[in-house]
């Protein structure tokens, strides 16, 4: 017999497996510099910031989508997305994660790795792996 509250993912493990799942579908498109971040003890309005760059306004485009897309297949909608069609930056709010896309120059002027410096990565490639 199995302990049914083993069986179920927690909330937190389940939004890291959400941004990991964000984190490699960017990667699929491919987005650079790829982090994801966990914030928890930093901050109270989310668990995780994927963060990653696209070369061009149409890449960061099609990295945004690619995220949405992906995750709205498996259930998960976002409840806010900013940045236009076109934008240097597109936020895209999943509540317990945050999916920032940034044209490579846009990221280097916004520093936003900088600025949660004190967050610990994830490393989500090698979550990816393990699933």
């Amino acid at each position: 017999m199995t302990d049914a509250k083993a069986a179920v993912p927690t909330e937190v493990g389940e939004s890291r497996r959400r941004a990991v799942t964000a984190a490699q579908t960017a990667a699929s498109k491919q987005a650079e510099a790829v982090s994801v971040l966990d914030v928890r003890e930093l901050i109270t309005i989310t668990d995780y910031f994927v963060i990653c760059s696209g070369a061009s306004e149409r890449q960061v485009d099609t990295i945004a989508d690619e995220v949405v897309k992906e995750l709205k297949a498996s259930g998960v909608r976002p409840v806010r997305r900013e940045g236009e069609s076109g934008a240097r930056w597109q936020l895209v709010d999943f509540v317990d994660f945050v999916v920032h896309v940034f044209h490579e120059e846009a990221r280097e002027y916004y520093r936003l790795d900088n600025l949660w410096a004190d967050a610990p990565v994830v490393d989500w490639e090698r979550e990816a792996a393990a699933s």
